[in-house]
Formats: C-alpha cells, sequence, structure tokens
C-alpha cells in the first residue's frame, strides 16, 4: 500500500527527461544480460521448465538443454524489444499530454492499494 500512496502522491511529477536517463544501447544490453544471468528466478525457470522437453533417447542432454535454452532466450528477447519499441513510443507520444500521464499514475497507485487492501485482509483456507 505504501507504494500505492507513494505513487498517487507522486503523479503530478513531470516526466524526467530521457536524455538524463541513457546510458547507451551497448552498455544497457551487457546490463541487461549480467543482470539477467545473475537472477536466481532465471536460474529456476530453466531448472523447472526446460527437462520436461529433454528426451535422454534423444542425444545428449547438455546439448539439448542448450538448444532449447537458447531458443527460449531468443523467443523472450524478441518480446522484450518489442515492448521496449512499443514503450518507446508510448512515452513519446503521452509527453506532450500531463493529463493522461497524472491519471495514469493516479490509476497505478490505486490498483496497488487496491492490491494492498486485499493482500492485507485476505485470510488462508
Amino acid at each position: 500500500m505504501w507504494l500505492g500512496v507513494r505513487t498517487w502522491k507522486s503523479a503530478a511529477a513531470p516526466l524526467a527527461p530521457v536524455a538524463a536517463t541513457a546510458t547507451g544501447s551497448r552498455r544497457a544490453f551487457g546490463e541487461g544480460i549480467v543482470v539477467e544471468a545473475l537472477n536466481p528466478k532465471t536460474a529456476a525457470y530453466f531448472l523447472a521448465f526446460i527437462p520436461q522437453f529433454v528426451d535422454a533417447q534423444a542425444g545428449s542432454v547438455a546439448a539439448q538443454f542448450v538448444l532449447l535454452g537458447s531458443i527460449s532466450v531468443a523467443l523472450d528477447t524478441g518480446v522484450d524489444i518489442a515492448v521496449a519499441c512499443a514503450a518507446g513510443c508510448a512515452r513519446t507520444a503521452l509527453t506532450g499530454r500531463p493529463l493522461i500521464i497524472h491519471r495514469l499514475r493516479q490509476g497505478s497507485g490505486a490498483v496497488l492499494c487496491g492490491l494492498g487492501i486485499t493482500l492485507a485482509v485476505a485470510r488462508r483456507p
């Protein structure tokens, strides 16, 4: 709920300029690889999901694991690039419309508060 209240209160703040947050494509890509490689959730995902598609009788298990992991990474990267491009286009389109940005931030804050309240009153069966 704290995040929701904080988001609601900061709704009127102007967007940070893009130039102030840009780090360069190469550096951002490299940092993304390091963060994802060190993310324990990524390892848990691959160890839980990929093995069910590996067939021990079909050949090298390690090679199958690497191939399936590479396919998954390629598909995920494609989706991430599409989302980043769409977000950039949305930011460009919304930069000149501060009222919409204000309302979106208020809506995000309200959703976070609602989720916090729901979690606070939820009971275990």
